[in-house]
């Protein structure tokens, strides 16, 4: 679930930053390439998994998964705050500036 979760993010985000200027103007990019980073290291962990387990990798326990849904959606949320506070740091509209 955590690899689906990544991967849908990375997908979405990057929809938004392809087709979206302002979002390109808002640091999009590094959140972008967070969610495509940890959607690359689930996969390699997924595929690891899978050799170790073979075919019960297919079978996760329902405790299994809701813990890695749990852990996905964390990652996304935590994603998302080191995104805002950079941006709040960087400030590319301005919208801090001291007079």
């Amino acid at each position: 679930m955590t690899l689906l979760i990544t991967i849908f993010s990375a997908f979405i985000v990057t929809f938004i930053w392809y087709t979206n200027e302002k979002a390109r103007k808002l640091k999009i990019g590094g959140l972008c390439l967070t969610f495509w980073g940890a959607s690359l290291m689930w996969l390699v962990d997924a595929v690891v998994e899978y050799l170790e387990n073979g075919a019960e990798y297919f079978q996760p326990d329902i405790q299994d998964m809701l813990n890695d849904t749990f852990l996905g959606f964390s990652v996304v949320a935590l994603a998302l705050v080191v995104w805002l506070v950079l941006l709040l740091i960087k400030d590319p509209n301005k919208i801090f500036k001291l007079k």
